[in-house]
């Protein structure tokens, strides 16, 4: 089975979707991988790398005719109409917000897959592409949290006296949070988190941060462990919470998203209006509306002396690491899909037939 991968074409896309060793590991399987020249280049994947791997070098149109495509980004019209019909695709598909990408992959006959819609069961954390990227987004937004801010995070005892530890605030511990809260504690700042799971505490606790616990009547995680949408009392009754919590921040990072949704508002402009001047907001959740009021996403604003950062796509500013994760991931992915050179199509399997979004001429997944 031929294996292509191209080159990101997406806007500040430096990912790509198989590294030099993760393409090795794929030929001595008995994959024939193919990568578009300089694919990898941008994520420090020079492509002798490769070919040292025992891939080959090839040009877009041979890459995207290949047997599977894996790629990171959704692909461009223009990519799907160079796929070979019939073939396979992997990426980063969100078939919720692009429903005439989807109609164009179907119309082209392609078994598109989407690691986006991975069923959170054990079987499939080796494939778990939005927990090893959330784990980048996490990490990089303390550092930029850290450069934007006009304070130290650790405690420093100086020679003009003592600087106290500034005061992080993480909101939703999922894995970008964790991250997060990690990374904070790395650095010396003093860390708190908020979260509507309270099984989230002994994980917060466990990494050395306090956990603000609010009062909630209601459930408030999904089958599958993440948050789910609260009531409009129960919403009310938060955001008058975190209002008062983030007064006393240095720092908030704020990662809280529900699967399919709009990100929930946790920070509204009046709350920022009650921060103290100085303090820095990083938004993880900018790309699907941000969980300050505030927030406009790839952009950096300022109010009532309140830095408000947007980032999007954080995971592409670390591309080596992100890169080499991601492939690791599609690399399981396609070891449970490809049985003797051939796709498993077997729609009983709970990861098959989650992340199957077009296959045979039909939309499976909208």
């Amino acid at each position: 089975m031929r294996v292509g991968v191209p080159k990101e074409v997406a806007a500040s896309e430096r990912r790509v979707a198989l590294v030099p060793d993760a393409a090795g590991r794929l030929v001595k399987a008995g994959f024939e991988v193919v990568i578009e020249r300089g694919a990898g280049t941008a994520a420090s994947c020079p492509d002798e790398a490769y070919k040292a791997a025992g891939a080959t070098i090839a040009d877009r149109a041979a890459v995207l005719g290949a047997d599977v495509v894996l790629q990171v980004q959704a692909p461009t019209s223009a990519d799907i109409a160079q796929y070979r019909e019939g073939g396979a695709l992997v990426a980063l598909i969100q078939p919720a917000s692009d429903a005439a990408l989807v109609q164009q992959l179907a119309r082209r006959k392609l078994t598109a897959f989407s690691l986006v819609l991975l069923p959170r069961i054990t079987r499939a954390q080796p494939m778990d592409v939005l927990s090893s990227q959330a784990t980048v987004a996490g990490y990089k937004a303390v550092l930029l949290a850290a450069s934007a801010t006009g304070r130290f995070l650790p405690m420093l005892v100086t020679a003009a006296g003592t600087i106290p530890a500034a005061r992080v605030l993480v909101l939703g511990v999922g894995v970008a949070g964790l991250q997060a809260i990690a990374t904070a504690r790395r650095l010396g700042a003093i860390v708190s988190a908020f979260d509507v799971r309270p099984a989230v505490k002994e994980q917060v606790q466990s990494l050395g941060a306090q956990f603000l616990e609010m009062a909630i009547e209601e459930h408030a995680e999904t089958a599958g462990g993440y948050a789910k949408e609260l009531s409009e009392e129960t919403h009310r009754k938060e955001l008058a919470f975190l209002a008062a919590a983030v007064k006393d921040a240095d720092i908030v990072i704020t990662t809280a998203a529900i699967p399919g949704k709009k990100a929930p508002v946790l920070i509204t402009a009046a709350a920022v209006q009650g921060m103290k001047p100085g303090a820095v907001i990083v938004d993880l959740a900018a790309e699907t509306g941000g969980n300050c009021e505030l927030t406009e996403p790839g952009t950096e604003i300022v109010r009532n002396g309140v830095v408000i950062l947007g980032p999007v796509n954080l995971p592409s500013t670390l591309p080596l690491h992100a890169s080499q994760m991601y492939a690791k991931n599609l690399s399981a992915f396609l070891g449970h899909v490809v049985q003797d050179g051939r796709l498993r199509l077997d729609f009983e399997d709970p990861i098959i037939r989650d992340t199957c979004v077009t296959h045979a001429g039909e939309v499976r997944k909208t």
